[in-house]
């Protein structure tokens, strides 16, 4: 009681922690729409500069569920501060380089900002009145829509009226606000689970976690049947198989695995796969569609901003959409909103693929898929937080922020695979039909994390299987 009147109100913290999320989900995608220009700037090729894109993505993806364990042991604001001082080095070197090789070196450091999410998570259930809860994990699950579809609008103001580097010292800019904020204002989580490290799961992880992205990141490239893919994803089930058995062995692994096997959160951790999914389809699909010349057929032959603008009302309702779920939450649970958010985007990649031809049919599915997907993550992480015991948050969920990523990285991959394999041979311009069937695509995609999402456990079930199931009975299959 005595600590009470030192600690931060919790609408203080929440507005911290949402400007570090967005300092990381910014830099999901602003550098996309700079690929091109990185490229004629640096003198390298296409192939080599998307390392740009996707080392964020590996490294983001092995160093969340790393940092998010780490954070349960030793407190959660100092692991948020130490992420977020590494993701402002890692800024500065991707600004100031002026070679492809470093400037993929800043980018790699910077991804480890992805455990930002988990960070945050464990933040508000351990600081926030009960009944906030809900709402705080949902603006801050949106922030990761917000940010994606508000980096694609910035990235195109910047490249055109300023340099690629502006973008990274703009992320630069918005961290260390973040770190000064959460430094001053974010109190240490009282909420601990002190334990060795496990750095051999870690190294596994890792390990599987670089082939699979690295596998479906170069597919297209390498070709999906070429003997470096298969062995890529060979190796990362073998990798896989390794950790799983390593971690069933430790006394204090780095991810409870009978916790990812439980109903309530395999189910979870699925749905934010495909949900991830369409919400990076969307991000390779939007752009390109609005950006291809009309004397192809279809399309509006906009610039990089007016790209970045037809994204922007996602951006937009997003913004509106994690705090409804939240609130939604607390009072007819989480599910609900988590199945009208996937219903929505699943509708959204449906009208995309039927209709198309209008700049109205476009932004309407556009505030489709931004309320599903704002509702949808908003929805998963509360399901997360709410599956599991407290002190393993981090671990459970940084597990499905992975998940979110993973599927991310398979989503964009796919759907510019699905393009670039409907060509028109006269023009060289993109097919339609590459853009229909990608959108149609996505449509299954996230239909399928609607069914996802019907098998998640009511929030009895979730509280006796997965609270109870360890401890007083054997899991049953």
């Amino acid at each position: 009681m005595s600590e009470a009147p030192a600690r931060q109100h919790y609408g203080v913290t929440l507005a911290v922690l949402a400007i570090a999320a967005l300092s990381y989900a910014l830099m999901q995608t602003m550098v996309a729409p700079a690929l091109p220009e990185i490229q004629r700037e640096l003198g390298t090729s296409a192939t080599t500069v998307t390392w740009v894109l996707t080392v964020y993505l590996l490294t983001a993806s092995v160093a969340t569920p790393i940092l998010g364990r780490l954070g349960d042991m030793f407190g959660k604001e100092r692991m948020l501060v130490v992420v977020l001082c590494v993701f402002a080095l890692g800024s500065v070197v991707a600004a100031l380089s002026h070679s492809i090789g470093l400037l993929v070196a800043g980018r790699a450091v910077q991804g480890a900002g992805g455990a930002v999410f988990p960070l945050a998570f464990g933040i508000i259930r351990d600081e926030f009145p009960r009944e906030r809860v809900a709402t705080g994990i949902g603006l801050i699950s949106a922030t990761f829509g917000i940010g994606g579809g508000a980096g694609l609008v910035l990235s195109g103001v910047i490249v055109d009226h300023l340099s690629y580097e502006w973008i990274f010292w703009f992320g630069f800019a918005v961290v260390v606000v973040a770190i000064i904020a959460t430094h001053l204002f974010v109190p240490e989580s009282p909420v601990k689970s002190p334990a060795r490290v496990d750095f051999a799961g870690a190294a596994l992880l890792s390990a599987a976690l670089v082939c699979l992205l690295l596998g479906v990141s170069e597919g297209e490239r390498w070709g999906w049947g070429s003997p470096e893919i298969l062995a890529l994803f060979a190796g990362a089930l073998v990798l896989l198989a390794a950790w799983v058995r390593l971690e069933q062995r430790m006394h204090q692994p780095l991810v409870d695995i009978e916790l990812l096997r439980a109903r309530s959160v395999w189910t979870i951790n699925l749905t934010a796969f495909l949900t991830g999914f369409g919400m990076f389809g969307s991000f390779i699909l939007i752009p390109q569609f609005v950006q291809t010349p009309t004397q192809a057929g279809f399309g509006f032959g906009v610039g990089v901003t007016g790209a970045g603008l037809f994204m922007m009302p996602s951006a937009l309702v997003m913004l509106g959409a994690g705090p409804l779920a939240g609130w939604m939450a607390g009072r007819v649970g989480s599910k609900v909103p988590l199945l009208i958010g996937t219903a929505l985007a699943a509708t959204s990649f449906a009208l995309l693929a039927l209709a198309h031809s209008q700049e109205w049919h476009v932004i309407v599915a556009v505030v489709l898929l931004g309320a599903g997907i704002g509702m949808s993550f908003a929805s998963m992480a509360n399901l997360m937080v709410e599956a599991v015991p407290q002190h393993q948050t981090g671990e459970a969920t940084g597990m499905n922020t992975i998940m979110r990523t993973v599927g991310g990285a398979f989503g964009g991959q796919i759907a510019a695979a699905v393009v670039a394999a409907h060509v028109d041979a006269a023009s060289g311009l993109p097919a339609e039909s590459g853009f229909t069937t990608a959108f149609a695509m996505g449509a299954v995609a996230v239909a399928i994390a609607v069914v996802a999402a019907l098998a998640i456990p009511d929030a009895r079930a979730r509280a006796l299987g997965v609270r109870r199931r360890p401890v007083d009975a054997p899991a049953r299959g």
